[in-house]
């Protein structure tokens, strides 16, 4: 999971983390959080993609949740990121959330933007130069939601 999480933040045109999780802090990571999904070959073991569920904020706004996903790079278009997303709904359903919200989805990912798009996430708008692309320049972010 920490590997294909690591591919994610290396290429620097999706996550806002920097950081790379080693051994230590993937666990710690990945631990915090409500859900983890895996989408795993059983036969072989190998790992594909993952996603990671959590509250979005606190107190009286728990109950939005919010989730990352990442797909190995030599797996992407196989569409295993829309079975991440559709456990996901299910997963934030069955852990009590109502709402699913992406805060920060790139405005040039497009594969994403018209995957939640077909699952039935509304567009909130957009914010100009929210996301600073690994090269430093900046790029604009959609937020998403998802009435669960």
């Amino acid at each position: 999971m920490n590997t294909i999480w690591n591919e994610v933040v290396e290429d620097g045109v999706a996550f806002p983390q920097e950081e790379f999780l080693n051994d230590e802090t993937g666990r710690a990571f990945f631990a915090g959080q409500t859900y983890c999904g895996v989408a795993e070959d059983t036969d072989t073991g190998i790992i594909y993609g993952l996603y990671i569920l959590h509250p979005n904020n606190i107190g009286r706004c728990c109950h939005i949740c919010n989730a990352s996903y990442a797909v190995k790079r030599d797996s992407r278009g196989l569409h295993i990121g829309e079975g991440l997303v559709s456990d996901c709904l299910a997963q934030a359903k069955r852990c009590g959330y109502r709402v699913l919200q992406f805060n920060a989805v790139v405005a040039t990912n497009m594969h994403a933007r018209h995957l939640y798009e077909r699952l039935g996430f509304t567009q909130l708008g957009v914010i100009p130069g929210g996301f600073r692309m690994k090269d430093g320049h900046y790029e604009d972010i959609c937020p998403y939601y998802h009435v669960l």
